[in-house]
């Protein structure tokens, strides 16, 4: 049995300077900007999400701007299976997450559960 649930919204925009491309999408979202020690801040920047609590990040990306998804997880191979099952392709694996592709054509990414209150919220599956 695993967990998921959604992780959040990740807005990927085809910039050479993701700086600008933060600070447009905070004043649009009124989240706060904030760098991220955990990630490479030529590329991400995390939005402040307050009691929402989702993931909202701003990323850097060299395709298409668009904006994906993520579903987040305790176990990220059975989580891909059970998408895939679902009619979900992979795409590719970049670092610790999947990149898959909906029926539909929307992309969206795997990734491990990292909020605090996961085990409480995600949903149980076999």
């Amino acid at each position: 049995m695993h967990k998921s649930q959604l992780g959040g919204f990740i807005i990927d925009c085809n910039t050479e300077d993701i700086g600008p491309a933060a600070e447009f999408w905070s004043a649009a979202l009124g989240l706060k900007a904030i760098a991220d020690p955990r990630s490479d801040l030529s590329i991400y920047r995390r939005l402040e999400a307050g009691p929402l609590e989702l993931d909202i990040e701003v990323q850097k990306v060299d395709h298409p701007s668009r904006v994906h998804l993520d579903i987040e997880t305790d176990n990220i191979e059975a989580e891909v299976a059970r998408l895939e099952n679902l009619g979900a392709k992979s795409v590719a694996k970049v670092h610790s997450w999947v990149v898959m592709e909906a029926p539909t054509g929307q992309r969206f990414c795997v990734v491990k559960a990292h909020r605090p209150n996961f085990q409480q919220t995600a949903k149980s599956w076999e």
